[in-house]
């Protein structure tokens, strides 16, 4: 079916429109991650220390994070939260089942989520707080193991106390960032036709009947516009009498001209996300080991000095040099939008520009690490076992002469990608062509000047 640029996928493949409305769908997929996940945490906790032989560092870390951030998220969306086993012990213990729709109530206190907590600002401290960190997470099994461990008893607890997904919707570090890029993803669920909804009464998709659950997500998919707030669950999917549920391929970044659900909360994390690609790729990548050892906490005073610009970076500099931009934008194109206005409406047009840093970074991270994952496999606590004869695999980089124009060709893109966003978003704010014109250039100066930055780290 062709709407509006739109291809519905489940009206082409009834294969997987049948797949998706199988109860068993996802939680037999939840089940597959749970045990994977709950094998990562065990490795953390007993297995070697050596960060590059044991299974939770590897599998999550490099193997994990390559899929979700360079396949998942870009193609796909939020297909991951789809099969995240964190969400899934708190999930089953609220419905009292797995599989089968259970009757009645869910089995939680019912509380209700505080309003000025409804949007991402958790997640994005969340964030911060995990990428400040990151350096001895990803080098430390038992330390990496108690992150996800925490986690996943977070679910636990949140699901005991709310109705629903409120760990996923609000609170997850991972949720928010993947919420954010899922906006460029060419997959959405939306309804085929929002008066139909509309006409609708009983509102199932919220409420839930006999083959499904009410939205996890809590999200009404007759006014659902962006892919931020859908986990794709497919509960509505399930639970729509009408058929009025499809999965659409679109045009790429779509979402990111919806202007009416623009958000100073998700414009941070843009911010965010690029500070700490920027400061992961230096870390990370960078030949500046006395960087290294600052974030890998040698010293206690240096680790300090490099948590706050670690901070300041993200929450002040970056934000501060973007509000220069916009308010020279304004000036430039004589809009008369208020200054937070076009400041949260720009930011938006960094998102590709954010997605295709962290893509070129995990191509540098990953193609250098990711033959570690071939041992950790058949030996994943580091206790000389050969499961399946890969433990003797030596360490061996891949690619590395066609990296550099893996990642000059990914940050091109996602330049060009914000580049022409930018304008989009200008049109919005301006009527004329020159004038959207001269307010695209500030802007798209500052993700120059980013770029450019990734690439003097990327190439040396």
């Amino acid at each position: 079916m062709l709407n509006q640029g739109r291809i519905d996928l489940l009206g082409r493949v009834p294969l997987l429109k049948r797949t998706l409305k199988t109860r068993a769908f996802q939680p037999a997929m939840m089940l597959l991650t749970l045990a994977v996940f709950t094998l990562a945490i065990l490795a953390g906790l007993v297995g070697t220390p050596a960060g590059n032989r044991n299974f939770g560092i590897v599998f999550v870390w490099i193997v994990w994070w390559a899929l979700l951030i360079a396949v998942l998220v870009p193609f796909f969306g939020r297909l991951w939260c789809t099969i995240c086993p964190i969400p899934a012990p708190g999930e089953w213990l609220q419905r009292r089942a797995i599989v089968q729709r259970r009757p009645g109530k869910l089995w939680t206190r019912g509380l209700r989520w505080p309003r000025r907590l409804k949007n991402i600002w958790l997640q994005n401290f969340g964030f911060l707080g995990v990428a400040l960190f990151s350096t001895i997470i990803l080098t430390r099994p038992n330390v990496s193991a108690w992150v996800l461990l925490s986690f996943l008893l977070a679910g636990v607890l949140l699901s005991a106390l709310y109705r629903n997904r409120v760990f996923c919707r609000y609170v997850c570090p991972v949720g928010g960032f993947i919420g954010l890029y899922s906006m460029l993803s060419p997959v959405e669920l939306r309804v085929a036709d929002p008066d139909v909804c509309v006409a609708h009464k009983t509102k199932d998709c919220l409420t839930g009947n006999e083959y499904g659950y009410g939205c996890p997500w809590m999200t009404f998919p007759g006014s659902l516009q962006r892919n931020a707030a859908c986990g794709m669950c497919f509960e509505c999917l399930k639970t729509c009498p009408k058929d009025n549920i499809v999965l659409n391929l679109r045009t790429p970044g779509s979402d990111l001209l919806v202007a009416d659900e623009r958000r100073l909360d998700e414009a941070y994390k843009a911010f965010i996300m690029l500070g700490c690609a920027l400061l992961y790729s230096a870390v990370l990548l960078g030949p500046w080991g006395w960087l290294k050892a600052w974030a890998n906490m040698h010293t206690l005073p240096h680790w300090g000095l490099y948590a706050l610009g670690f901070i300041t970076l993200n929450l002040v500099i970056l934000p501060g040099m973007f509000g220069a931009a916009v308010w020279l934008t304004r000036r430039l194109a004589r809009q008369r939008q208020p200054l937070r206005r076009l400041f949260v409406d720009y930011a938006y047009a960094l998102i590709p520009l954010g997605l295709a840093a962290w893509i070129a970074f995990t191509f540098g991270f990953v193609l250098v690490n990711g033959s570690y994952a071939l041992a950790a496999l058949s030996d994943p606590f580091g206790w000389g076992w050969d499961l399946f004869g890969t433990a003797s695999t030596p360490w061996t980089p891949l690619g590395t002469t066609v990296l550099p124009f893996l990642q000059v060709g990914v940050l091109t893109t996602g330049l060009l990608f914000a580049v022409h966003t930018a304008y989009k978003i200008a049109r919005q704010n301006s009527a004329q062509h020159h004038a959207a014109f001269l307010a695209t250039l500030p802007v798209s100066g500052f993700a120059v000047l980013i770029a450019l930055g990734f690439l003097r780290l990327f190439l040396g």
